[in-house]
């Protein structure tokens, strides 16, 4: 399958065929990785990595699979670039599209990563914006498959706010390879109308079952897994906090719910957590509110049914197989 020059900004614009190839793909580049095979399929090119929202795996994984594919990284933090202060998206894309193989993202909002595309003039990858994280859910599905041996059919819960980058891209993934996604959370809370209409459409050819449910326990009844995320993304004002803990605070995951979903079901974030004292924002929330987590428990989260950390190494292989396949 030909991916080359193509660019990776949402899921929306890849079939389930080419999703499923770019899994495979991940799945033996990490066989690859594991085995000590060498695979520098692109020695000698660089790429610019712009990151307007800092990150730890994000950014871990698009350098190491970089260095793994022979190329040559510069990271570009929110100070160390113009772009859309001094110098415009465009003109950016323009410059950057002229000395560098290949541009990641991450961001703001998804007009800012569509416009690099628009005028870099080489492929552009989506590391997150406010709307999308498709390289999350190729970690995500890789993943699942690892532990479930399939995708289609799997029941996928994701609990909390689902109006962001996180639940749009865990249904339009879960629509294109025909899964079972319920978002659970307050009515307030679900995502947009428009972007469930796309869904519904995709899932209508593929198989996939999309529902909204308010109720934590009728949700996880029979799931495969049970995903959630921080309740206040990053650049978010501290003000709504208060708003999001009182909405959220029962859509939190629990061993009582993983228990009703039954024994199959397996825990999966994106991270990071907040589900102990041992970070600031933990502590600080702990203080104001008195609460000593937010989107999950510890135990949740320290369980044998938690999956979270081959989920985070799953990042560099899913985006070493982005890189490798569009350049």
């Amino acid at each position: 399958m030909d991916l080359k020059n193509r660019h990776f900004l949402t899921l929306l614009d890849f079939t389930p065929d080419e999703i499923m190839y770019l899994i495979d793909l991940s799945a033996e580049l990490k066989m690859q990785k594991k085995q000590g095979i060498p695979h520098k399929m692109h020695e000698g090119k660089n790429i610019a990595l712009i990151f307007e929202k800092t990150s730890t795996r994000t950014r871990c994984a698009f350098e190491v699979a970089a260095a793994d594919l022979g190329m040559h990284p510069v990271y570009l933090d929110p100070s160390a670039s113009q772009i859309g202060k001094k110098e415009s998206i465009s003109d950016t894309a323009r410059v950057l599209g002229r000395m560098f193989d290949g541009i990641e993202y991450r961001g703001f909002g998804q007009e800012r990563v569509e416009e690099l595309a628009k005028f870099a003039g080489v492929p552009v990858w989506n590391g997150l914006t406010n709307e999308y994280h498709p390289t999350q859910i190729l970690a995500d599905m890789l993943t699942i498959r690892e532990h479930f041996g399939s995708l289609k059919g799997r029941k996928l819960v994701y609990m909390g706010d689902a109006r962001y980058n996180m639940g749009n891209s865990l249904m339009i993934g879960c629509a294109k390879l025909g899964m079972q996604f319920v978002a659970c959370a307050p009515r307030a809370y679900f995502p947009d109308a428009e972007l469930i209409a796309k869904c519904e459409a995709i899932a209508a050819e593929t198989g996939a079952t999309l529902s909204f449910e308010e109720d934590p326990m009728k949700a996880v009844q029979g799931a495969d897994v049970i995903y959630t995320d921080v309740w206040v993304s990053m650049g978010e004002a501290e003000s709504v906090w208060e708003e999001r803990i009182r909405a959220l605070s029962p859509y939190r995951v629990t061993m009582q719910l993983m228990n009703a979903a039954g024994p199959q079901c397996r825990f999966m974030h994106c991270l990071p957590a907040f589900h102990d004292l041992e970070t600031t924002v933990g502590m600080d929330i702990y203080k104001k509110f008195g609460i000593t987590c937010m989107e999950v428990t510890d135990e949740v989260f320290e369980s044998e049914q938690s999956i979270v950390f081959d989920e985070a190494e799953n990042r560099m292989h899913t985006i070493k197989a982005v890189m490798a396949a569009t350049l």
